[in-house]
């Protein structure tokens, strides 16, 4: 436990609360290097607030998968702008009007599947909190949208692990190139206290630090924080 927190702590000094997931009504309150800046709110953990905020955050869960927060951003306005930004006018609208919407994030036909999948799920728990399991059973979630929903949607400590996670820890020899998505998840839940507000500052302070450090384009830095 002590050396990733160790390593969170360190993190955590270096670039302060990240203020993750972002929600579009927040407007601009942090901008990062990839000129996004809608939603952040940093320090403040009380979110989201209502079930609107909640699928929003589902939806940015499906919408980021193979594409870049930016993209997310653009598809997530579209939504908003054309009164789709909720569970059930994703479930009852038309298939290619969510389509045209949601181009932004790439891989729309797929996406829009997925979000009207996700929407009926939301309106069927009626505000519940939901089982790992049950969000995983919807078409087009997979372990890490599933623990991202369940992070910052509804607040569970689960431990996100994405290709940063991956890319970082495995230079720091936490585990192997090849080790599975659970088995990384559970080295983290292990060695973490199990807290929201940890799980969730931890993975987006990983984020910031592998786009600086462990990036395809950027060479690893040996030093880099510890």
């Amino acid at each position: 436990m002590k050396d990733l927190l160790k390593i969170y702590n360190s993190l955590l000094k270096i670039y302060g609360p990240q203020g993750w997931w972002p929600l579009l009504f927040r407007k601009r309150t942090k901008r990062d290097k990839e000129n996004s800046f809608i939603g952040y709110h940093c320090g403040d953990y009380s979110y989201p607030k209502n079930n609107q905020q909640r699928f929003e955050i589902c939806a940015g869960a499906v919408l980021t998968q193979n594409t870049a927060w930016t993209n997310v951003e653009k598809a997530l306005i579209n939504l908003n702008n054309n009164d789709l930004l909720n569970a059930k006018a994703v479930k009852e609208t038309d298939l290619q009007e969510l389509k045209k919407a949601i181009m932004p994030a790439g891989y729309y036909n797929q996406k829009a599947i997925y979000l009207k999948k996700i929407a009926e799920f939301c309106l069927s728990i009626k505000g519940r909190t939901p089982a790992r399991e049950e969000i995983l059973s919807v078409k087009g979630v997979g372990p890490e949208t599933a623990d991202s929903i369940l992070l910052y949607a509804y607040n569970q400590p689960e431990f996100v692990v994405d290709a940063y996670t991956r890319r970082m820890f495995t230079h720091l020899n936490f585990f192997n190139k090849n080790a599975k998505y659970n088995e990384i998840k559970e080295i983290f839940e292990n060695r973490l206290p199990k807290d929201v507000i940890v799980y969730q500052e931890f993975h987006a302070l990983i984020v910031q630090h592998a786009k600086n450090h462990f990036s395809r384009k950027v060479k690893i830095n040996e030093s880099s924080f510890l």
